[in-house]
C-alpha cells in the first residue's frame, strides 16, 4: 500500500499527490493529511475516482484509506474514454486572462495565497489551457520575486503562451524585471482571446 504524507501541505497539494499515485496505477493509497478540510478533499477524490474510502483519526494525524479493486477491461474503457476527452479539448483553443496578482476580494494575503494555489493547480492539471495573459496588477506574477514563476515555466515549456501586458508592466516600472513569457500589446491580446473557443477571467 502505497503511503502519501500530505500533512502540512496547503490546498489543493493532498488531492494533487493523491491524484498523482492513482494516475502511476496505484490501487491502494494511504493518505495522511492534517485537517478536516483535507480529508474531506481527499475523500471526495476517492470516490470520484471510485476508491472504497474510509478514514481513521490518529495521534500523529488523520489517515485516509483509498482502496479499489482493479478491473482490467474497465482499466481500457477509462482509459479510451480519456483519450478521445482530450482530443475533443485539444481542438478547442482555451486560456485564462488574469486581472490581478490576487484571487478574489477580501483579504489581500489570502487572495495572494489563493492565487498561487490557483496556478500551481493549472500547473498540474492537463490538458493545459493554450494561453495566459496578465494584465494589470496580473503582471506582478511573471516577474522577478514572484511565488509563481517555477510554476508559470512549467506551463511554459509545456507549450503554454504567457504573455504580459507592455503597459501594465511599464506603469508599474516592472518590464526588466520580466522572468517568464513575453510582452504584448492590447491589440495581439485582443487577437488572441478573439480566436479563443473558451477565455475565462480570472
Amino acid at each position: 500500500m502505497k503511503v502519501v504524507d500530505a500533512r502540512g501541505k496547503l490546498c489543493p497539494q493532498p488531492v494533487i499527490l493523491t491524484k498523482k499515485e492513482s494516475d502511476a496505477g496505484e490501487n491502494e493509497l494511504t493518505v495522511i493529511v492534517d485537517n478536516e478540510t483535507a480529508k474531506s478533499n481527499v475523500l471526495k477524490f476517492g470516490t470520484k475516482l471510485n476508491f472504497n474510502t474510509r478514514t481513521e483519526d490518529k495521534d500523529d494525524g488523520i489517515y485516509v484509506y483509498l482502496n479499489r479493486e482493479v478491473c482490467n477491461e474497465c482499466e481500457v474503457i477509462i482509459a479510451e474514454e480519456s483519450e478521445k476527452n482530450n482530443t475533443v479539448n485539444k481542438s478547442q483553443k482555451k486560456g485564462f486572462v488574469f486581472g490581478s496578482d490576487k484571487l478574489g476580494k477580501g483579504s489581500d494575503d489570502l487572495g495572494k495565497i489563493l492565487m498561487k494555489s490557483f496556478i500551481y493547480t493549472v500547473s498540474e492539471k492537463k490538458p493545459y489551457p493554450d494561453f495566459m495573459v496578465f494584465l494589470n496588477s496580473g503582471v506582478k506574477l511573471t516577474v522577478k520575486g514572484s511565488d509563481s514563476l517555477d510554476d508559470l515555466k512549467k506551463l511554459e515549456e509545456g507549450g503554454v503562451k504567457i504573455v504580459s501586458c507592455g503597459t501594465c508592466l511599464n506603469f508599474f516600472e516592472i518590464t526588466n524585471d520580466l522572468e517568464v513569457g513575453s510582452v504584448s500589446n492590447m491589440y495581439d491580446i485582443v487577437d488572441l482571446i478573439s480566436e479563443s473557443d473558451n477565455t475565462v477571467m480570472i
